[in-house]
């Protein structure tokens, strides 16, 4: 392995610290698994990250797990990328930001795309299902609330912050929620397209074999 691997599947939340990496610039190595096909539950990935799940960062023989954190550990060890800011309340900002879209989004979408962690009974299901999707539609609304204004999710300055936003923008217009983005959540779209105008998302979407926002 180089200094610096990171696991990922194409399309999943591992997205944002694939563009993150990107972005900073420096080596890294990615190791692609298939999610369908039960890579994340192989003995040999199982004992990178126990849990099996992506994203996971290797560097040089310790594992990091958990995209805010990789996002965070990132952005801090390149500050010359500026993709954190530098004052405590800027930093509590982009915290805030990244407990939303993790505790929030992901969580509701998962009750959409994964509702056997929810519950046993297949009976149950559908409705968790409905449930998940609509509580993923409010919380877009409040995230589009919160992007209305222009700009970046820290305002002026770009950051890690985007490229996790936009691993939801993405999943809110794929066949599991499929949602009417531009129409729905204008704002949200416009950054988006911001995002795709980045090298550095260009690149990985790419790799990953996405389709860019337009």
């Amino acid at each position: 392995m180089t200094a610096r691997t990171l696991y990922y599947a194409p399309g999943a939340c591992s997205l944002a610290s694939h563009i993150v990496l990107e972005e900073i610039g420096a080596p890294y190595e990615t190791i692609r698994l298939d999610l369908a096909k039960g890579d994340q539950r192989a003995p040999e990935y199982l004992a990178i990250n126990e849990r099996g799940r992506v994203p996971a960062l290797y560097e040089e023989g310790w594992v990091l797990t958990e995209n805010a954190a990789i996002l965070r550990h990132l952005a801090r060890s390149h500050p010359e990328a500026g993709l954190l800011p530098e004052d405590l309340r800027g930093q509590a900002a982009a915290d805030e930001w990244m407990a939303w879209l993790s505790t929030g989004h992901h969580i509701a979408y998962a009750h959409v795309r994964r509702p056997e962690r929810y519950s046993a009974d297949e009976a149950a299901f559908s409705e968790i299902r409905a449930k998940g999707a609509d509580t993923f539609g409010d919380l877009c609304t409040m995230t589009e609330v919160r992007l209305s204004n222009g700009g970046w999710a820290l305002g002026e300055r770009y950051s890690v912050v985007d490229a996790y936003l936009l691993v939801f923008w993405v999943w809110a217009r794929g066949p599991t929620i499929g949602f009417d983005m531009p129409a729905l959540f204008p704002a949200w779209t416009a950054h988006a397209r911001r995002m795709a105008e980045r090298p550095a998302v260009r690149a990985v979407f790419a790799r990953e074999g996405l389709a860019l926002p337009a």
